[in-house]
């Protein structure tokens, strides 16, 4: 698929694709929170992540082939982009609201940058470094507040946390795979390996689950939108437009994940979270920018 230049205008396909994928990611967070109303969060992540890599399965771009040498770090990459952080959400919204959990979830791209950094080596030069910062300090005006109403609200803010920076590790361990052997191959193959880490836990969630239509409905939808065409639709998205103009989903997933989170589940806002997602995203944006 050929990219066109990053200054282009966008077209009509690419704003509904864009869109599209907003309100599917940005609505995942209210539909583990409906899961959650009737599952254990291990079986909501084991419906996400099942469904999602069956879906992924069925379509035609996904069935690339992969070296076998290569398979393992599709394995690292199942766990660190799905199994482990799609764990990990579930079980921090049992403490903190939807809404939450989809502010603090706007600083993947910071994440990104960091563990480049740190772990891979990336040159980083002071610009973006400072971006870091400035998103840091939106993470504390966001999470404090949560963190101080209630002790349990503290382990589901670090919970957030913990799954983005595993997103940030897993997007740094992508790339190279993605560019080899094409985005949607790699990530059917990391969806099929995440799938026996989710299984323990998942069935283990059985036990203390009950049983309501809305739950099931929404851990379906989670799996085979909000898992398997938002990946379809991400990759079209991102050949069509490039990595960067890409980004801007990023800032509107945490808007549509307030409003849905307010309209459904009466949640409330404070006015430090509305600040933080700002600065957060204001250093998501500084961060992602070439020094």
């Amino acid at each position: 698929m050929t990219v066109r230049a990053e200054d282009a205008h966008f077209e009509t396909t690419d704003w509904c694709l864009l869109l599209a994928l907003s309100a599917i990611w940005g609505s995942s967070f209210l539909l583990m929170a409906i899961g959650l109303d009737a599952f254990e969060p291990g079986l909501v992540t084991l419906f996400r992540v099942g469904l999602g890599a069956i879906t992924l399965a069925v379509l035609p771009g996904a069935r690339g082939s992969i070296p076998r040498r290569d398979l393992a770090k599709c394995a690292v990459v199942g766990l660190t982009w799905m199994a482990f952080p799609l764990t990990l959400f579930p079980i921090a919204q049992q403490w903190i609201d939807s809404s939450v959990a989809g502010m603090l979830n706007s600083a993947m791209p910071l994440m990104t940058v960091l563990i480049a950094w740190l772990a891979f080596g990336t040159p980083t030069g002071p610009r973006r470094l400072f971006g870091v910062g400035v998103g840091f300090v939106g993470i504390l005006l966001i999470g404090i507040p949560e963190a101080s109403s209630a002790g349990t609200n503290a382990i589901g803010v670090l919970l957030v946390v913990v799954a983005v920076g595993s997103y940030g590790v897993a997007a740094n361990l992508a790339g190279p795979l993605q560019r080899e052997h094409g985005s949607l191959p790699v990530a059917a193959r990391a969806l099929g390996f995440a799938v026996p880490f989710c299984i323990p836990y998942g069935v283990v969630g059985i036990v203390g689950s009950s049983f309501a239509w809305s739950s099931l409905i929404a851990c379906v939808a989670l799996g085979i939108g909000g898992t398997g065409i938002a990946y379809a639709i991400a990759v079209t998205l991102s050949g069509r437009v490039g990595a960067v103009r890409f980004s801007i989903v990023t800032y509107i997933i945490p808007a549509v994940s307030i409003a849905l989170g307010v309209v459904f589940r009466d949640e409330t806002i404070s006015g430090w979270a509305i600040a933080g997602t700002v600065v957060v995203l204001v250093g998501a944006f500084l961060s992602s920018r070439v020094d």
